[in-house]
């Protein structure tokens, strides 16, 4: 390749030593295997440079070649969406970890394995690749980068192959080591590299399917601009995580497989979600962090739509044999979303939806307290949309240390118990299992406690599964709905009176904390099932801890208790294994409903709103507020001249009045005038259409007495038109501070960190 056009490419003399410095201090990163063919490195292109005779005038005896440093790498990970690609950096921490074990494995045949991102993903570093812990995702290249390049059209530096830059890294030091630049680097491939000062190094491409009377070497080749080390390209490192785990919250989905407007799936969602939440406890608790006394909050997404869709139930073939042809696009849209909540309201998939989302939130919980062993904090849950009337309806259906299921009581027989194993199984028809049931020492007792995961590691299939779970759900529900605590029932009694079932059963005495008036339309005795307010004959599964605070974003619950025939919600009533929920909902999303109105329905409470994380309402609010005081101040003073008027106008004069006497009344105003005049002072005084009255008023357990509606302030522009941005609002909370910061106050009002608002 001809060497003119590296010539123009730049000077050709070396740059003073402390900016060559500046090259080799700070460290880097790196990249992944590639097999690259040995480089051929050619000598100088110039035997003297251009600049070597003023570089001779400004020697002195300490002006030597600064001394070759080796370039310190960093580490990327490979991020691939849809058909793009892109490389991310580790933080720094992780970054040393890597290279440390990286070092350890030239010394060790097996391979190391590191934890990184939080301890969320696994680096396999002989191996090179990236694996997730807690959900299924691609394994992604990681690389050790030290070299990147940038062509015309990409945004970013990129990182070469660690064996493409051994090749360069090895030219770059004999450069340094002789002085000696314009050195050019020609590979087998046809690829160039010239280094034409420390400061200047080009890669050129050449362009395959070129035209033959194409002879110019500019005509034949695409320059990449190279840069050495990761100080030298514009790319921002991120912070590591704190090691130590305060709290852990799992976050639940809404219908359909995307959580946002970009389609992206809940675990992007609750990347994002994590990252917002870290960024806030660096500035609104800082000091905290700094002092040890905060770490982090980790949030794992808990993905139920999969297991829904996929090739174990079926349904989705079953769906799309029935499916119109026309309009295909809405018609998949709609079978791939909005059946989710149809199938929720199916006993059938309904128990197929609460079981796993169930048995993934547990298995979560296992695998995060396997790999933090040290963790001893709360778990709190949130659910979006359909997510939250899920978690709902699990946490109504919790039992806890006091009320958990014990079977039947003592002196009564079990018929669960009353039949063996063998002749469950005959009646059943599936006798052939007899012999997997009994090699894991499973009988009837043990068979009860068994779960659709369990019976399927068995290598049960899906048929005699559903029957043996059936037949066990039948069994349990016929025995204990009279002795069940009744706690979470449907009552058709008025409120305020007590049931009798609950003392009889030896626990305390109740009052029905969940009331419906009878319908002609209700054909469903909900008292017979132990399910609360949920679906009729599903068999809710218990969680493995009990939650500290259950967060509903966006939650459709109000509505659906209402078709449920709920029409009020008792103040003595909270959750068996949870004291804290929170309603939270954007003032323009379509799928949310309030809760408080269903506790006190004779107040017309205002929603809380939520503080901007700023510590002030936004603007427009702030002068909606203000205009409001205005015009409210300006009623009452009108008001109040005119009533002043009118005393002038009607009073006696002063000598024919009587002196008044304590508790009496003058007789130049009525009763209903003294009223309307308190009511005026009462207003002049307090300046604002706010009640303060209005957090004092009782709002029942379910959040232990605190108010359980909380809603965000609307932006500006979402202001102008609330039709436009109704289907963003639904799906805004997972990248809204407002809403992440109010999480984190529970948490840590809870562990008596105080909070602290940033100066802006």
């Amino acid at each position: 390749m001809s060497s003119s056009q590296g010539d123009g490419g730049g000077p050709s003399h070396a740059p003073p030593e402390g900016n060559t410095r500046d090259v080799f201090d700070n460290p880097i990163q790196s990249s992944a295997t590639c097999s690259t063919p040995e480089a051929q490195v050619s000598p100088a292109l110039d035997e003297v440079s251009p600049s070597s005779t003023s570089s001779f005038e400004m020697l002195d005896m300490e002006s030597v070649p600064p001394p070759y440093q080796e370039v310190q790498p960093h580490w990327f990970f490979c991020r691939r969406v849809d058909d793009s690609t892109s490389w991310h950096p580790f933080s720094r921490e992780d970054s040393d970890k890597l290279e440390n074990a990286s070092n350890m494995v030239r010394d060790k045949e097996e391979d190391v394995v590191v934890a990184v991102e939080g301890e969320r993903y696994d680096v396999r570093v002989r191996e090179r690749k990236l694996y997730a812990v807690y959900w299924d995702q691609a394994p992604a290249e990681v690389r050790r980068c030290t070299w990147f390049y940038k062509g015309d059209k990409d945004t970013r530096f990129l990182p070469y192959s660690e064996e493409f830059s051994k090749s360069l890294e090895e030219a770059y030091m004999i450069a340094v080591t002789l002085d000696e630049w314009k050195r050019k680097l020609d590979f087998p491939t046809g690829e160039t590299v010239i280094l034409h000062n420390p400061k200047l190094i080009m890669h050129y491409q050449p362009i395959g399917m070129q035209d033959e009377w194409v002879s110019s070497p500019s005509e034949q080749t695409r320059p990449r601009t190279v840069k050495r080390g990761v100080e030298n390209i514009s790319v921002e490192i991120p912070e590591g995580e704190p090691e130590k785990v305060d709290h852990l919250v799992f976050m639940v989905h809404g219908i359909g497989p995307a959580c946002d407007l970009r389609f992206r799936s809940i675990i992007q969602c609750v990347n994002d979600f994590r990252s917002v939440s870290l960024s806030l406890l660096a500035s609104h608790y800082k000091r905290s962090q700094q002092d040890g006394h905060v770490g982090r909050v980790e949030f794992l997404p808990v993905n139920w739509h999969s297991a829904l869709h996929g090739d174990a139930t079926g349904v989705d073939e079953d769906i799309q044999r029935i499916t119109l042809p026309s309009i295909s696009r809405l018609r998949h849209f709609t079978n791939d979303t909005l059946l989710d909540l149809f199938f929720y309201n199916s006993p059938t998939y309904c128990q197929t939806i609460v079981d796993t989302v169930a048995s993934e939130i547990n298995r979560l919980h296992a695998l995060f307290k396997q790999r933090h062993p040290e963790f001893d904090g709360a778990v709190s849950v949130v659910g979006h949309s359909l997510g939250s009337l899920i978690l709902f309806d699990l946490l109504t259906n919790q039992r806890n240390g006091s009320k958990a299921r014990e079977g039947v009581p003592s002196g009564e027989p079990s018929s669960l118990n009353s039949d063996t194993l063998e002749q469950t199984l005959a009646k059943l028809g599936l006798q052939q299992y007899l012999g997997t049931l009994r090699a894991e020492n499973v009988d009837m007792e043990s068979l009860a406690l068994c779960q659709d995961s369990d019976l399927r590691d068995l290598g049960i299939p899906l048929g005699p599964r559903k029957k043996i779970l059936n037949y066990i759900k039948k069994k349990w529900l016929r025995e204990d709905c009279k002795t069940a605590a009744g706690l979470l029932t449907l009552e058709s009694v008025p409120p305020h009176v007590s049931s009798d079932g609950n003392q009889s059963s030896g626990l305390p005495e109740q009052q029905p904390l969940f009331h419906r008036e009878p319908s002609i339309t209700s054909a469903v005795d909900y008292e017979y099932f132990d399910v609360g307010i949920g679906q009729v004959s599903i068999d809710y599964p218990q969680l493995a801890f009990y939650p500290q605070t259950f967060f509903a974003f966006g939650s459709p619950i109000g509505m659906f208790l209402t078709v449920r025939g709920l029409k009020r919600i008792d103040p003595n009533y909270s959750f068996p294994t949870c004291k804290s929920f929170y309603n939270v909902y954007h003032p323009y999303d379509p799928v949310a409903y309030r809760i408080e109105p269903m506790i006190v329905s004779e107040v017309d409470l205002e929603p809380m709103l939520i503080p901007h994380h700023k510590g002030r309402k936004r603007m427009h609010l702030e002068l909606k507020d203000s205009l409001t005081r205005m015009s409210m101040d300006l009623k009452n003073n009108v008001l109040g001249s005119l009533r002043t008027a009118w005393q002038s106008f009607t009073r006696l004069p002063a000598a024919a009045l009587p002196p008044v006497e304590e508790g009496e009344t003058t007789n130049d105003t009525t009763p209903q005038e003294d009223q309307a005049a308190g009511v005026y002072s009462e207003a002049e005084c307090s300046g604002s259409a706010e009640q303060p009255e209005q957090p004092e008023v009782e709002m029942g357990m379910l959040n232990g007495g605190r108010r359980i509606d909380y809603v965000l302030q609307e932006k500006p522009i979402e202001s102008f038109n609330e039709y436009l941005f109704a289907i963003q609002s639904h799906l805004c909370y997972w990248e809204s501070e407002d809403t992440a910061l109010l999480l984190l106050k529970e948490i840590y009002d809870k562990l008596g960190v105080a909070f602290e608002q940033p100066q802006q």
